[in-house]
């Protein structure tokens, strides 16, 4: 897998912006589906997670293949906001799926799920700064690893590795300590902490 992980975790914009087919057509009304966890015949063990908690993201099947990658399969991470058109459409398209939280994302819930449907046991979280943050809020993140690159940029709307979202609860400072410092090509450093 993907630095030894089984499964890659994104955030809807990550996938939106370059993993899943953009967003999902609107759907028909269709009832009967309920909210529950639903697992798509698939013949790979390795995974992208979307964390999509509305149900909008667009599939054009449950595989994504990626240049440099194993081809992996989609399971999207939704909460009960999802409609049932875009459960009916999941299945349509062999998406797995599974519910963690109520209104917002409970990421304990989605670890514990991923691990007894899935078997993953190590999973890199490599969402926008809102993603890594709600995970590292609830404890979850055992280790954090860092590329530092040598170019600036004066943009004031760059995105940060974590950053709180305004309807999530506030949530400590974490301390990381230094566990490997490397330097890599192009002058990088590559940084882990625990």
């Amino acid at each position: 897998g993907f630095y030894g992980c089984q499964a890659t975790l994104y955030g809807t914009t990550t996938m939106a912006g370059g993993y899943s087919d953009g967003f999902a057509p609107a759907q028909p009304e269709c009832g009967g589906l309920p909210r529950e966890d639903w697992t798509a015949e698939h013949d790979t063990d390795n995974y992208i997670v979307s964390v999509d908690p509305k149900g909008v993201l667009g599939w054009k099947s449950g595989y994504i293949e990626k240049k440099g990658r194993p081809r992996a399969h989609v399971i999207e991470v939704l909460t009960p906001q999802t409609s049932p058109a875009y459960l009916s459409y999941l299945r349509k398209n062999g998406v797995s799926y599974l519910f963690a939280g109520e209104e917002a994302l409970d990421c304990g819930q989605v670890l514990r799920k991923l691990k007894s449907r899935f078997s993953i046991s190590r999973l890199m979280i490599a969402g926008g700064g809102t993603v890594n943050w709600s995970f590292l809020r609830e404890g979850l993140i055992d280790e954090l690893s860092l590329v530092v690159a040598p170019v600036a940029d004066g943009s004031t709307t760059a995105v940060s590795i974590f950053e709180q979202a305004d309807f999530l609860p506030a949530g400590k400072p974490a301390a990381f300590s230094l566990k490997a410092a490397d330097r890599i090509a192009g002058d990088g450093l590559w940084l882990r902490y625990t």
